[in-house]
């Protein structure tokens, strides 16, 4: 389980719908994936870790 407190330095979130978005668009997962391993642009990538809040309720 994550700590609300315990925001990960340097990870910017802006997706609100996001159960691990905190207040100031910071991320408090307790550690995060991005995939796909031969991404070759940010386009490409995707927030493993990302948890809908409709689905954690």
């Amino acid at each position: 389980m994550h700590n609300k407190d315990e925001v990960i330095e340097g990870v910017k979130c802006i997706v609100n719908n996001c159960h691990y978005n905190s207040e100031g668009n910071k991320c408090v997962a307790g550690k995060i994936e991005i995939a796909p391993r031969n991404a070759n642009s940010s386009e490409e990538t995707d927030c493993n870790t990302f948890k809908s809040i409709e689905t954690m309720n």
